[in-house]
């Protein structure tokens, strides 16, 4: 799913569940598979997050999916994944052979895992924060 926006980003921007484990694990993983530092990130819980969603009119309260906002667009669930997943390096951008699958079924297969994030993978009390080495990739 995408949606216009008027103004363009510099980088491509990861909205994420900020204190999903899952979601936390895959930035860590997106981190070390971007040596160009294509993406930065924010979670869905912080003001540019919100103001995105809003923006975008978007649930600001249901954290179900991770967002991508490239060239002024925003994609979101299997979508915005397999985006991410052709930046990334060693071989990951192959996942983005997927995007031929139907939309509803891939949203279908990331819906499911989505509900049951918090059940599988935990949820942490607040939300994760970088270290300083990586705090340059993380809009506040």
């Amino acid at each position: 799913m995408r949606y216009e926006i008027q103004e363009v980003e510099q980088h491509s921007i990861i909205l994420f569940d900020g204190v999903c484990n899952l979601c936390n694990s895959s930035v860590q993983f997106v981190i070390s598979r971007d040596p160009q530092h294509h993406f930065k990130f924010a979670s869905l819980q912080s003001d540019f997050g919100q103001q995105k969603l809003t923006h975008f009119n978007l649930s600001t309260t249901a954290f179900n999916s991770f967002a991508l906002l490239e060239k002024g667009k925003i994609y979101t669930e299997s979508t915005a994944a397999l985006k991410v997943a052709k930046q990334l390096n060693k071989g990951w951008s192959l996942l983005y052979a997927f995007i031929i699958v139907p939309t509803f079924i891939r949203d279908a297969v990331y819906q499911f895992i989505a509900k049951n994030r918090y059940k599988w993978f935990g949820k942490k009390e607040a939300c994760w924060i970088p270290t300083q080495e990586l705090k340059h990739l993380f809009i506040n």
